[in-house]
């Protein structure tokens, strides 16, 4: 799995650190939605059980495969 370099200076926030890659895999390979915005970038969401069934949103590059951020999404509803 590749992150930007943005990804890495904002995982360091406190509120962040806690995402642990497993669940940014699970999310990539088992969305529950997908969507593509205007630039390229995928939004990912699947809900974390660990996390009481939180969503973590995905968003990753067009190339599909470089991770560029990823934070539990209050806002979501599946």
């Amino acid at each position: 799995m590749k992150f930007t370099r943005y990804f890495e200076t904002i995982r360091l926030r406190p509120e962040r650190a806690m995402i642990r890659s497993e669940w940014i895999e699970h999310v990539d390979s088992h969305p529950v939605r997908e969507v593509i915005q205007m630039d390229g970038c995928i939004r990912r969401w699947a809900p974390i059980p660990e996390m009481h069934g939180r969503y973590l949103r995905v968003v990753v590059l067009a190339d599909g495969e470089t991770v560029h951020n990823a934070f539990f999404d209050r806002s979501f509803t599946p």
